[in-house]
């Protein structure tokens, strides 16, 4: 570690750090003496810290009240002490440090190959659309597009029992973890990986519904990414201009793809306006979550020229 290393991270455990709540004050400490960026499956320092804390000591994610007074042995230190050296040092995303992420209840794998999953669509999925799909067991196919850690496509296949999930990358080394998670939560009878750029591998396969949470990042914000940020594959993030070149070919494809009836969801994070200003002739109706009423658009078959 070099000096400057030293001086906002120790070289050695410091002793004095006794239980949970110590490590995790410490934690919160050392990620603002770094101007630490979140955003990556936490919202804040606090947040952050805590996951990072209880995550690499195996405890549950929302047990921080009930443990933060518990004391650590001297190996539970080393172990806390060496993943927090990764998260500020190396500005490694917690998500990352750990190996996996938590969505609406489940765990996926993650690794530097795949985005970190945050997609508003797991909100919707979790939820229901009632408003759209009253009947979810009615739907028979669903695709998600870019699907990277397999994440959506395994709430998909909680969200719609009866259907046939697809879901596409045109990373290899994505479509492994993704693998890994389907077979983690049992859905390999019900996903079926695909390695295509989009639609390309897809022969003529229609569906019900269309998931997709594309890379949406500007040029301009690219070369402005924090460092956490820069650890996910820029082929999950980069966009053009405009971060809009992979929404352009979906949407030119969308209706072909579609059945009678059918529904693409896409989330575009926060760029409705630039999605507005490139697509004017699209009615998109914009969906409101927890997190954000402007991430996820909407559109139906019939709504495509």
């Amino acid at each position: 570690m070099s000096a400057l290393q030293t001086l906002v991270f120790p070289n050695a455990v410091p002793q004095e750090l006794a239980t949970i709540g110590d490590w995790w004050r410490f934690a919160v400490s050392s990620l603002a003496r770094v101007n630490a960026q979140y955003g990556q499956g936490t919202e804040d320092a606090g947040q952050d810290a805590v996951f990072l804390v209880l995550g690499a000591l195996d405890l549950p994610l929302d047990s921080f009240e009930q443990m933060h007074s518990y004391s650590l042995t001297g190996y539970e230190r080393k172990h806390v002490f060496n993943a927090l050296r990764r998260r500020v040092v190396d500005r490694l995303p917690t998500a990352y440090v750990l190996g996996f992420v938590d969505q609406m209840g489940l765990r996926f794998a993650v690794d530097e190959r795949v985005l970190i999953p945050r997609s508003f669509i797991g909100e919707l999925l979790d939820k229901g659309l009632p408003d759209f799909i009253p009947e979810p067991e009615q739907i028979d196919s669903v695709l998600d597009l870019c699907t990277g850690s397999g994440c959506l496509a395994v709430l998909a296949a909680h969200a719609f029992p009866e259907a046939d999930i697809t879901a596409s990358d045109i990373s290899a080394d994505a479509l492994d973890v993704a693998r890994a998670n389907v077979a983690k939560h049992g859905f390999q009878q019900d996903i079926t990986l695909v390695k295509s750029d989009l639609f390309q591998n897809l022969g003529e396969q229609r569906f019900d519904v269309i998931l997709s949470n594309p890379p949406y990042v500007t040029t301009h914000s690219m070369s402005a990414l924090p460092d956490e940020f820069r650890h996910e594959p820029t082929l999950a993030l980069a966009a053009g201009a405009d971060g809009n070149d992979v929404l352009r070919r979906i949407l030119a494809e969308a209706k072909s793809r579609l059945n009678p009836g059918g529904m693409l969801l896409v989330d575009i994070g926060h760029n409705r306006q630039l999605v507005e200003d490139a697509f004017p002739t699209l009615p998109f109706m914009w969906l409101a979550t927890e997190a954000s009423d402007v991430g996820v658009f909407l559109l139906r078959v019939e709504d495509f020229a």
